[in-house]
């Protein structure tokens, strides 16, 4: 049996699936989005750190792709407004880079000449850059430890990576996009792909994998390798008893947790990152321990905090740390989008509107060559 059609069926409805179908709408092509919505898929735990100037250890490939995320975001949230699309939980808090003993305060300089680098070359949401002292920091978020010191930029932003979600979601059923919710499977004829959800074929033009940790099995499918695996990420949030944590900036520092909050009382830190997790959602004793060690570390005035939520996410992990994005070669009509990582929210939404475009027949505002899954076949 044949479902009704539509010019892309995108497989996967996290924060790249909905951004692909949104920007397809915007552009009237038909889409639609099939999602067999697993639980623990990494857009519902993420913590949403729009800020990629802290990125000391971003991948160089990946750095125009973050130039070309921070100039989409403002026109992306203008649309989903402009759409009553809902909200997104965005806000400007600002953010501290943090030194946690004299070593790490002796590299700041270090940090704070390669933001003011990065802001010179165009990143977004850097702004002011401030080397403080650690009472100076503790002033903007009061948990903190006696720490010796950290770089202060003003313009870093952080959203709620469900919230985002949603909002997408509705703004594309919105302009026609349709949702299928039910388990999809790949068949290939030639270079061409087709898409059945629950034995149902769905016809279309072109075929777009945005199935996050799961893409790789559909990429076996067909024979061809999309190397992502899960990492499992635990992340705890806290209601601070009669504290405002609304304007408190984004924490982090030379480690790979972080801290952030939401108003009126949320704060949230993470988060492990379990590269031999597979797909078990299982919060974990020594995952918790690590994410409540590290928080009560950086912030020990956290510790009178109430747990109310621990999260678990599955991450599309890249072997080399860079999305897979773009054209498949060898196929007319499939494009991959997925292996962002920790930095999802950051990059997805950027990384779909390119991909769109090179399925619309534009050229992408960022070069996808570095991204193509033809890498790993080399």
């Amino acid at each position: 049996m044949t479902a009704a059609g539509a010019d892309v069926v995108i497989v996967g409805g996290g924060l790249a699936g909905w951004s692909a179908a949104y920007d397809l709408a915007l552009r009237g092509r038909s889409a639609i989005v099939a999602d067999r919505a697993d639980p623990g898929f990494a857009t519902q735990a993420g913590a949403g750190i729009i800020a990629p100037g802290l990125g000391f250890m971003m991948a160089p490939p990946s750095y125009p792709l973050a130039l070309f995320a921070m100039r989409h975001y403002p026109v992306l949230l203008d649309r989903l407004a402009a759409d009553n699309a809902g909200p997104t939980g965005y806000r400007t808090v600002g953010a501290l880079h943090v030194a946690t003993n004299d070593d790490e305060a002796a590299r700041l300089p270090e940090a704070q000449s390669i933001l003011e680098q990065r802001k010179a070359d165009g990143m977004g949401n850097i702004g002011d850059i401030s080397l403080l002292t650690g009472a100076e920091a503790k002033a903007l978020f009061p948990p903190l430890a006696d720490l010796p010191g950290a770089v202060h930029i003003s313009d870093a932003a952080r959203l709620d990576g469900r919230l985002l979600r949603a909002s997408l979601r509705h703004a594309a059923l919105q302009r026609g996009v349709t949702a299928v919710e039910g388990s999809a499977s790949l068949s290939r004829n030639g270079d061409c792909v087709s898409v059945a959800v629950d034995g149902r074929s769905i016809g279309s033009d072109h075929v777009l994998i945005a199935a996050g940790a799961w893409s790789n099995a559909l990429g076996a499918e067909i024979g061809v390798s999309i190397p992502v695996y899960p990492q499992r990420g635990q992340i705890m949030h806290l209601d601070m008893p009669d504290q405002e944590t609304l304007h408190w900036p984004i924490v982090e520092g030379w480690h790979t947790h972080y801290i952030l909050t939401f108003g009126p009382n949320r704060v949230v830190c993470g988060a492990t990152r379990e590269h031999d997790s597979g797909y078990e959602l299982r919060l974990t004793a020594g995952g918790v321990q690590e994410v409540i060690g590290e928080a009560l570390r950086i912030a020990p005035g956290l510790a009178s905090g109430t747990i109310a939520e621990l999260r678990i996410g599955l991450r599309p992990f890249s072997p080399d740390l860079i999305p897979m994005l773009g054209p498949v070669p060898e196929f007319s009509n499939l494009s991959v989008c997925t292996g962002h990582g920790p930095s999802g929210l950051t990059l997805a939404p950027a990384s779909a509107a390119a991909v769109v475009q090179t399925i619309c027949g534009e050229t992408p505002e960022v070069d996808l060559s570095p991204f193509s899954i033809a890498r790993f076949s080399a």
